[in-house]
């Protein structure tokens, strides 16, 4: 949550040519329901094997730049998909917690989790080995989002001239 990866995911689909797909719309579809809905109906762990299933159907698909929640990288069947499935790249946009803050302040209605501050920060500590554990990890505190997508494409090794 505020690392950029809504804004600097179309970007590097644009740069490469590919697809931008975010999965938490994509979940919103296909449920007929917001996230938050689904948490308070079905529960988390209904929620986090209807996200497993999704980002398996997708990530085998070629050109495609997909934006996780920040709940994926928790699940083990997820991660390890993500992390050794074939032509995949798994880059984290890392933010400090205050950049996160930050970046999402005003926007506690739709995001509750930034009320309980405590609950937030247990999470960012719980997350972040799970996340450096993937390819890349691209430090997104201070660059502008074209920086942080070109240093996505450069981890790629897509070569685009």
């Amino acid at each position: 949550m505020g690392s950029g990866k809504s804004t600097v995911g179309p970007l590097v689909a644009a740069r490469l040519g590919w697809r931008f797909v975010d999965m938490d719309n994509v979940i919103v579809a296909e449920a007929g329901m917001a996230i938050s809905d689904f948490f308070a109906q079905h529960g988390e762990t209904a929620f986090r094997a209807r996200e497993r299933e999704t980002i398996a159907r997708l990530v085998g698909e070629d050109e495609l730049v997909l934006a996780l929640g920040g709940g994926a990288i928790e699940d083990e069947a997820t991660r390890e998909l993500l992390c050794t499935g074939a032509g995949t790249l798994l880059a984290h946009l890392e933010v400090t917690l205050e950049t996160t803050l930050l970046r999402c302040a005003g926007t506690e209605q739709v995001r509750p989790v930034l009320a309980d501050e405590a609950n937030l920060r247990a999470r960012y500590e719980r997350r972040l080995p799970l996340y450096r554990s993937g390819h890349v990890t691209i430090h997104a505190d201070a660059l502008p989002p074209e920086d942080v997508a070109e240093a996505v494409v450069r981890a790629a090794g897509i070569n685009l001239d």
